[in-house]
């Protein structure tokens, strides 16, 4: 896959009525105040405590002073000044994020108030925000089976709201959903080690094993599963058709028998399971957030943890 050209595309979806655009506008800007005000609540706090840069930079000599360690002398300085000095350093604190969001078919669903998507467009909001807040850059990846949009790591306001436009927004042209050309995208145009928010529900035909255990060893990667309670466990709705939104396989079922409710979650059980073991195996962090559910106690919980291992 051809690395795309950075903002390839200005305008990622197509043309809009007046009344289409203000209600754009109105989603966009509504989450825009509710993730700010979180990140100055409590939020950015909690993402600086966890996500930190690398290394560190020499910033200027100064007079040493008792207590100093004496390898931090510069000898050079100090023989041509006379005296002792030593060099002073500063934390690199900035850091790349990339928020890499699942945009296949599969995210328009919701069977409780938000879709999977508006909910990640959401909280793709809320850590842009406080990655901005900590002078992070912060780069967008909107993906199905392929690449469908990139926009290279920038700070600032405008790159945010864009960011939240494009994942409620963007057509894409793939329904399914599969992680290489992603990961390819990370592996080989990103070069710098970067902090990688994988949003998606996971919902891949392939073993996703091999993919994410080439971006983890490059990059800090942070997974977040969104699902929707009716794909865990059915309603009992009498007999109902069921489409797969990628494939558009369709099924026809009796949801009002006990047998098939049980069978079906028990399915999907072991699936989740089979999901949480991959990203266990891989030590890769993984927070698993619900359409139903309000999303902040897990990502409080997560930012503990790590704040935690962090510090350990």
């Amino acid at each position: 896959m051809s690395t795309p050209p950075p903002d390839s595309h200005e305008s990622a979806h197509p043309d809009h009525t007046a009344s289409e655009i203000r209600e754009i506008l109105r989603r966009v800007r509504k989450i825009e105040l509710r993730t700010r005000g979180l990140v100055r609540e409590s939020f950015g706090g909690e993402y600086h405590s966890c996500f930190k840069g690398e290394g560190i930079d020499f910033e200027d000599f100064r007079e040493y002073q008792p207590g100093d360690e004496v390898r931090s002398i510069d000898w050079n300085v100090t023989a041509r000044m006379g005296h002792p000095f030593v060099k002073k350093f500063t934390e690199e604190r900035e850091m790349t994020v990339f928020v890499c969001v699942d945009i296949s078919a599969s995210g328009n669903y919701g069977s409780h108030g938000p879709s999977k998507r508006e909910l990640m467009a959401e909280v793709a909001a809320l850590l842009t925000f406080s990655a901005l807040q900590n002078k992070d850059k912060v780069g967008l990846i909107l993906f199905t089976d392929g690449v469908e949009l990139y926009l290279p790591p920038k700070k600032g306001t405008a790159h945010a709201l864009r960011i939240i436009r494009e994942i409620l927004l963007f057509e894409p042209t793939g329904h399914k959903t599969a992680l290489g050309d992603t990961i390819h995208l990370l592996k080989n145009a990103v070069r710098k080690r970067s902090l990688v928010f994988l949003l998606s529900d996971f919902l891949f035909e392939e073993d996703l094993a091999t993919d994410l255990r080439i971006v983890s060893q490059k990059h800090d990667v942070v997974s977040i599963q969104v699902s929707d309670p009716a794909e865990l466990e059915l309603p009992a709705a009498g007999s109902v058709r069921l489409e797969d939104p990628e494939t558009g396989a369709q099924v026809e079922i009796n949801t009002s028998s006990p047998r098939v409710r049980q069978a079906y979650a028990a399915e999907a059980a072991r699936w989740q399971e089979e999901i949480d073991q991959q990203f266990k195996r891989l030590s890769i962090d993984k927070i698993s957030l619900r359409t139903d559910e309000e999303y902040l106690p897990a990502l409080h919980a997560f930012f503990k943890k790590r704040e935690r291992t962090e510090i350990a």
